[in-house]
């Protein structure tokens, strides 16, 4: 697929359904152009969402349990392939994918041969054993039945990762699968703790807990992306998204007070104020300027994950050091 084949049209249909929410009515692959185009464009967009989650578990020296991936709701196959490509297909024994649509499961299998030579990929068949669950945009798209198969899956599963849409409505749906979950499984990321999810305290009905990756270089210069941004009514700044990783195996420890920020700092010339998140709960936090000009930037700065170790007097940081660098 080049920028020159691509299905506009698909694109614009498949934008339709995805922001009607008429995708949750069915399969809506109607070819491989369909799933080709959208893999060169959305998928690349959802990769790098995939990329930044990968790159922090990595920091913080997790890795998956061995054995088949699958990637389930697999769609064109971006999932799956950036977890081999993270970690490397030799930690693996399998790839299986699923999806409603025979034409997705084809796609993504053969994306996946293609970029795995010789490596062992197939569809998924029902009872099949994996470890590692992946999950990436199929909240929106879930009925009844569906929540029930994958509350099956994660039931069977090592661990798993699921990533979403940074919307409000999608991350608190996500927080109510942690909920659910965490008894059952060490909760791996975003969170630093095993605590209550803070968003459920009182005084956060307005937030929610979502981050940002960041794009690859060179990406704002580049007239075919700025002209699919353009098309698709998307900013190319801007990609939010909510995760979970979750494991029965014990993750790799993090310091008792270590905090994650949540979404993005906002810069005032006096001070920088974020919302923070710690297993005391969700509280904003301001640092001042004066009390650490360095961290003020960085925080800036930064395309890391945003977790810190904070030296605090209340709702107010004397200063403090990143987790990891």
């Amino acid at each position: 697929m080049t920028w020159s084949e691509l299905d506009w049209a698909a694109l614009d249909r498949l934008r339709e359904g995805f922001l009607s929410g008429a995708a949750a009515a069915g399969p809506y692959w109607r070819s491989r152009s369909d799933l080709a185009s959208y893999d060169f464009t959305y998928g690349e967009r959802i990769g790098w969402k995939w990329g930044a989650v990968l790159r922090e578990l990595t920091l913080r020296g997790w890795t998956p349990p061995e054995g088949v991936v699958l990637d389930w709701g697999c769609g064109s196959g971006v999932a799956g392939r950036r977890v081999l490509g993270a970690f490397g297909p030799e930690r693996f024994s399998g790839l299986s994918v699923w999806d409603h649509s025979t034409l997705a499961r084809e796609f993504a299998a053969d994306a996946a041969r293609a970029a795995y030579p010789g490596f062992n990929v197939d569809a998924y068949r029902d009872g099949e054993p994996f470890g590692l669950l992946v999950l990436s945009h199929v909240l929106n798209e879930l009925d009844a039945d569906a929540q029930a198969a994958v509350a099956d899956l994660i039931a069977r599963a090592t661990a798993v990762i699921w990533i979403e849409p940074g919307t409000s409505d999608v991350s608190r749906t996500l927080v109510e699968w942690r909920e659910r979950l965490r008894a059952q499984f060490n909760l791996v990321a975003p969170c630093t703790h095993a605590a209550v999810c803070g968003m459920l305290g009182a005084g956060n009905e307005r937030h929610w807990c979502h981050h940002f990756a960041s794009p690859p270089a060179g990406i704002y210069a580049d007239s075919n992306w700025v002209r699919f941004g353009q098309r698709a009514g998307i900013d190319l700044r801007s990609l939010p998204y909510s995760f979970l990783v979750l494991d029965r195996r014990p993750p790799p420890a993090l310091p008792a007070d270590g905090a994650r920020i949540i979404g993005r700092p906002e810069h005032f010339k006096p001070y920088a104020r974020f919302l923070n998140c710690d297993v005391t709960g969700v509280h904003e936090v301001t640092l001042p300027k004066r009390a650490d000009l360095a961290l003020y930037k960085q925080l800036e700065r930064t395309k890391g994950p945003l977790l810190y170790r904070w030296r605090r007097n209340g709702a107010t940081a004397d200063g403090g050091e990143p987790l990891f660098g």
